[in-house]
């Protein structure tokens, strides 16, 4: 039996959080400002959702990164976009409410917070960009979980039968199976379910991340490391001039798709309880998970790149640097999956919540739509309900996400293209203009006219990488076939 949410209770739930009043239906220790459930999250489980996030499959091809630019250049790139990231962050942290950034209306999306600072017209912008983002990460992460998966068996298959051995394995059922298993874990309701999922992924992150400095590491002081440059890869030697410039582009695009999570920030900010303020909490997981991240990363990169020199693999667990001990590297390659299948949904959480939002004020007398199913094993009703809007809108999603997976099967360039479209607007030109419209910063003082010096800049790193992003994958499918591709 459902229980269907009819047009007058949908009405007044969608007016409560429009008007953010202090309508209640239940007792006060109960809901929020907004009239919502009282939410729950602490600065703890914000910044395990960050790391969720920010510790992904960019870690993997720092090392690859670092041989293109070079250690000074590696280093000095990834720490300002590390920098920028942390600052406009807080920028965006102060914009979950509006007008004032503790006693506003709140914001539950970004999208929201982009209409209520910059109007209509740039928050459809903003969805766009957002969209792109999310539903190609969700992409990227089934490219790089299957990979993982392959790499387990080309690990035991090469300590079974030697390195030479021709151990070629088809990524396409590993995808199909990632797929099936995130259809069902996306039928978790909603954001505010899966602190869990973050806190496993993240111990995951931090677990594969380990395992490949140390790995790194040993082969550094053991005195097998191979030659570095100042410079990264030399042309001449390794590539040529044009070589070097396309592949310094894919370099810096996956450095900042690294560093970026704006995109998520006001969704994770809204799990928050409101004392203290969200916005301070926001900050210290936001110092917490970018130190965090920005201290693996360059222990990652620079190990990796020291480990393996300028013939670094793009992707350091899977390149097949390193084969023994072969337990380890499939260990890391397990938690890498794991990471991912909750990677996965903490990005596409935001697209399920908009679609369905939109469903049911769409068609609020629908009970295809609104009516939840609760699930029973005999005659104990259990903690969970079934959705038909949720059941086939999501479970297409992941069909969609894994066949275009299965289409264009390039890590780093994905990873390249993902990093140029968010870092740009997402990351910095949107907190930005937000920050400047909420504080009515005059665009020609000197404050205003530094924000938008780091507009401009950031904007041409963005057309760089994406440049760069889009040169790999012509040059790759040019190279490989569409669903039958092998590592």
């Amino acid at each position: 039996m459902g229980t269907a949410i009819g047009r007058q209770e949908l009405m007044i739930q969608h007016a409560v959080c429009e008007s953010g009043s202090d309508h209640r239906t239940i007792s006060d220790g109960e809901v929020d400002d907004d009239g919502k459930p009282r939410r729950t999250g602490m600065v703890w489980t914000a910044s395990a959702h960050i790391i969720t996030a920010i510790i992904g499959s960019g870690v993997l091809s720092l090392a690859w990164g670092m041989a293109q630019l070079g250690w000074i250049a590696g280093i000095g790139i990834l720490l300002t976009f590390s920098v920028i990231t942390y600052y406009t962050s807080s920028l965006l942290a102060d914009c979950y409410r509006y007008p004032k950034s503790v006693s506003g209306k709140r914001n539950y999306t970004y999208m929201a917070a982009v209409n209520a600072y910059l109007g209509e017209n740039m928050r459809k912008v903003c969805g766009l960009f957002q969209f792109l983002i999310l539903g190609g990460a969700t992409i990227g992460y089934t490219i790089t979980a299957s990979v993982s998966m392959v790499a387990i068996r080309k690990s035991n298959c090469f300590h079974k039968r030697g390195r030479g051995a021709p151990c070629k394995f088809s990524n396409n059922k590993y995808m199909i199976g990632l797929g099936i298993t995130e259809i069902l874990v996306s039928q978790i309701p909603n954001f505010h379910k899966l602190s869990w999922l973050s806190i496993v992924a993240a111990i995951m992150s931090f677990a594969y991340s380990s395992i490949g400095l140390g790995l790194a590491f040993a082969k550094v002081i053991s005195g097998h490391g191979h030659r570095t440059t100042l410079t990264g890869v030399e042309v001449g030697v390794d590539v040529t001039a044009a070589e070097k410039i396309w592949t310094i582009f894919r370099a810096i695009g996956d450095m900042a798709f690294a560093c970026a999570y704006s995109v998520i920030l006001i969704e994770i900010q809204d799990t928050l309880r409101s004392s203290p303020p969200e916005n301070k909490a926001m900050k210290k997981a936001n110092m917490i998970a970018i130190l965090t991240s920005t201290t693996f990363y360059l222990m990652c990169g620079c190990f990796g790149y020291a480990a393996f020199g300028n013939k670094a693999p793009g992707n350091m667990l899977t390149g097949f640097g390193f084969y023994e001990p072969f337990w380890l590297i499939d260990l890391a390659n397990v938690c890498i999956v794991v990471h991912l299948v909750g990677a996965y949904q903490v990005l596409a959480q935001p697209l399920f919540s908009t679609f369905e939002s939109w469903a049911s004020m769409r068609w609020p007398d629908s009970e295809f739509v609104n009516t939840e199913y609760p699930l029973r094993i005999g005659s104990k009703k259990l903690n969970f309900s079934v959705n038909f809007v949720r059941l086939t809108g999501r479970t297409t999603f992941v069909v969609v996400a894994t066949l275009l997976a299965m289409a264009l099967p390039f890590f780093n360039e994905i990873l390249a293209l993902l990093g140029a479209i968010s870092y740009g607007p997402m990351t910095v030109y949107f907190p930005v203009e937000m920050h400047i419209a909420q504080n009515k910063i005059k665009r020609l003082s000197i404050r205003g006219l530094a924000l938008q010096l780091l507009n401009l800049v950031c904007f041409l790193v963005s057309i760089a990488a994406a440049s760069g992003a889009i040169q790999g994958m012509g040059h790759g499918l040019r190279a490989s076939k569409p669903f039958q591709y092998k590592v």
